[in-house]
């Protein structure tokens, strides 16, 4: 099956009550292990890559890589997002390239402006049957080139249900990522979170069946911040969104849920693990294998908190 566009997915996942795992990838091992657990579990997919991951590996090796993905996975639906496109040009160059999803986020913009700027991605994306994903409110943390507001100031910047309406009529928008306490990166909270449900079930009652999106969402898994810490990692007081608060919203209104800070603590844990227990070591297969498997092992357990396990052939 070829790359397909996240409308039916969308669909399914509003209608049955579940989320599908979207995934930033950077090489071939973390695109194997995502897929290897998602063919197993037979889930939706949606490969993302960011500004970042597109300066490190080039978009050419990265798309060569999902491309095989693609071929050897006919019974698996694949999505493939660009992640937080910051203006028109950005999204104008990812459709081309053959993505067949784009975020443009223009959240920190005025809203008169967010609307303006997501609108002009929406009518280019769309001519080429390309979906689009815009934000309102803002996030806290930092990913890349991403910067979200002070940690303190989180609940100040929710999204506010107030506009989605005007927004979405005004844009022709496919999704939206709302900010509902989230934050990017590790170090997410000083104290466990408590997200605002209510916020996404006003945003569902003034937009029933509309899908929602989730950034920030890795519950940075306390069993890698430990192997991190015990081989020589300095991690103290990470912390990330409780999985039960992202099953929760998954049985709600939303349907994609952005993971990758979990990757790369899987992949960082095991790498350390294997140069402090085998320091000769020099071959990189010996502990990139290893991290690709450990990254494997929590995409299956994604797959069930989201609930998307077993859910590809409805999707397709």
């Amino acid at each position: 099956m070829a790359l397909v566009n996240t409308k039916k997915m969308f669909e399914m996942a509003y209608k049955n009550g579940y989320a599908i795992g979207a995934f930033n990838v950077n090489n071939m091992e973390i695109t194997q292990g995502i897929i290897n657990a998602v063919a197993e579990e037979k889930a939706p997919l949606i490969l993302q890559i960011s500004r970042g991951a597109r300066k490190y590996a080039k978009n050419s090796y990265l798309k060569a890589i999902i491309n095989v993905v693609v071929a050897e996975n006919p019974d698996i639906p694949v999505a493939i997002n660009l992640d937080h496109g910051d203006t028109f040009e950005t999204c104008k160059e990812f459709v081309d390239d053959g993505f067949t999803s784009v975020m443009i986020d223009a959240s920190s913009k005025p809203f008169a402006e967010n609307i303006s700027e997501t609108k002009k991605v929406v009518e280019y994306a769309h001519a080429r049957d390309v979906v689009v994903e815009a934000e309102l409110g803002q996030l806290g943390g930092i990913e890349e080139d991403v910067v979200g507001v002070a940690q303190d100031d989180i609940s100040q910047h929710l999204a506010d249900p107030n506009q989605v309406e005007e927004f979405v009529a005004k844009t022709g928008v496919d999704s939206l990522a709302v900010a509902i306490g989230t934050s990017h990166g590790a170090y997410k909270f000083k104290k466990e979170p408590k997200l605002a449900f209510d916020v996404i079930q006003e945003i569902a009652e003034k937009l029933p069946g509309f899908p929602l999106v989730m950034h920030g969402s890795s519950s940075v898994l306390k069993e890698f911040v430990d192997l991190i810490n015990k081989y020589g990692g300095n991690m103290p007081n990470a912390m990330g969104v409780p999985e039960q608060a992202v099953s929760e919203a998954a049985k709600m209104a939303v349907c994609k849920v952005n993971i990758d800070t979990d990757l790369r603590l899987a992949l960082t844990a095991k790498i350390r693990q294997v140069f402090a227990e085998t320091p000769a070591e020099f071959d990189p297969r010996k502990y990139l294998g290893p991290g690709r498997e450990a990254i494997k092992a929590m995409v299956k357990h994604k797959l069930h908190v989201l609930g998307c396990a077993g859910k590809a052939a409805e999707c397709m």
